[in-house]
């Protein structure tokens, strides 16, 4: 698919799973703005500019959404995954550090495994809303 038309069906199919989960306007904006982030760092940084697979996974569970981004790319050194562009920072590594913040941010819990050279998953959970009674 094209990047925009895979971006496109992955926040569709985020957000009809998680508007069923009775997550949310805001939440659901959350996690779906979250996803795009992972997606487009796997989009711009696993293949150098080529062609590979990329896979999303949703796995629900009655407490959460887990939602997993998967590459087989380049990966990289997550220690070295810069949130604020300093001085001589890598431009590459910068991106992917916004969009990683991005994600902390907006889910509950995330985690990023990548193994240079074998590729990269990043790992979003987002908690189900706590029902109240009236």
């Amino acid at each position: 698919f094209p990047v925009t038309i895979f971006g496109g069906v992955v926040r569709l199919s985020v957000s009809g799973i998680a508007s069923r989960m009775n997550f949310s306007i805001d939440e659901i904006e959350d996690i779906k703005v979250a996803v795009s982030e992972a997606c487009t760092n796997a989009v711009q940084h696993a293949y150098g500019g080529g062609y590979g697979m990329i896979e999303v996974a949703m796995n629900l569970h009655s407490d959460k959404l887990e939602v997993l981004v998967k590459d087989s790319g380049k990966g990289f050194d997550a220690a070295n995954a810069v949130s604020a562009k300093q001085d001589g920072a890598n431009d590459a590594l910068f991106g992917l550090g916004l969009g990683l913040t991005f994600i902390r941010t907006l889910m509950d819990f995330s985690e990023i495994e990548s193994i240079p050279g074998q590729g990269t998953v990043v790992r979003m959970v987002k908690n189900t809303p706590v029902e109240t009674s009236a």
